[in-house]
């Protein structure tokens, strides 16, 4: 099962969207800078970022949901299978690693592979 881990929202003005969610949602950004916001509604994260003229190689800045898998590459094969084009091949980013593709409808789809998380030494 994909679990939706993430609304991301560019926009011009991130103060302002900021105050917004923190408003309707009742909380507070669990990080903030000039360039991005990220508040939290249960487990879902709301990631608004500031707009921005991609270079080459960079993540297009659209509006986009974000469902986590368990092995991305393996999922890509199977949607592949499906006959659903992948966009953006799967890569190592620092978030963990992502694949894109689109609804067809054009809405932006982003699938996470996050970061196996290590255990503590005794």
């Amino acid at each position: 099962m994909k679990k939706l881990v993430e609304l991301a929202f560019f926009v011009d003005d991130v103060e302002a969207n900021a105050n917004f969610y923190r408003g309707l949602l009742g909380v507070e950004p669990v990080a903030q800078s000039e360039g991005m916001a990220i508040l939290m509604s249960g487990d879902t994260k709301i990631f608004i970022h500031k707009k921005y003229t991609p270079g080459e190689g960079e993540l297009p800045p659209e509006n986009h949901l974000a469902f986590t898998v368990e092995d991305i590459d393996g999922e890509c094969k199977n949607l592949t299978n499906q006959g659903i084009e992948i966009e953006v091949e799967p890569k190592d980013y620092y978030w963990g690693r992502s694949a894109y593709l689109r609804a067809p409808d054009g809405q932006l789809i982003e699938l996470i592979q996050e970061p196996k998380k290590t255990e503590g030494c005794a």
